[in-house]
């Protein structure tokens, strides 16, 4: 589980810091695989009532809200606030971040590979004028 310490937004997939209690059950939501309708079933709540929740014009009472952290996995502090146990991210999100490290790994050695042989193409430029301004 995510301890609301991470941020994903570098993978494009949630920002705690701009997310609200409704961008925060439609993350987790969408994280479980449930749509909206599935998760309205499973609360028992009617599906406008759901929407309206994640689209930030109302918010559950206690007993739905303890409901709802239960169904999506995540603690009820962290559904109001951002902070405590999250979803955590999606197996994608971590197969990409893989993916970037590693090609930013490679992206620093080739970086470090042109530094150096910028260098040295300035070291064999000096001689090569050295050599042309002596007399033969």
């Amino acid at each position: 589980m995510n301890d609301g310490t991470d941020k994903a937004d570098d993978a494009g997939w949630f920002s705690d810091a701009t997310a609200t209690f409704g961008d925060r059950v439609a993350g987790a939501r969408e994280g479980t695989g449930l749509t909206q309708k599935g998760l309205s079933k499973k609360l028992g709540i009617k599906l406008s009532t759901l929407r309206n929740w994640e689209e930030d014009l109302n918010e559950p009472r206690a007993n739905k809200l303890q409901m709802l952290s239960g169904v999506l996995g995540v603690s009820m502090a962290w559904l109001l606030t951002g902070t405590g146990n999250g979803p955590d991210l999606p197996a994608d999100v971590h197969e990409a971040q893989a993916d970037v490290l590693s090609i930013l790994s490679e992206m620093r050695g080739l970086r470090t590979q042109m530094t150096q042989s910028a260098e040295r193409l300035g070291q064999l430029e000096k001689r090569l004028r050295a050599a042309l301004r002596e007399p033969a």
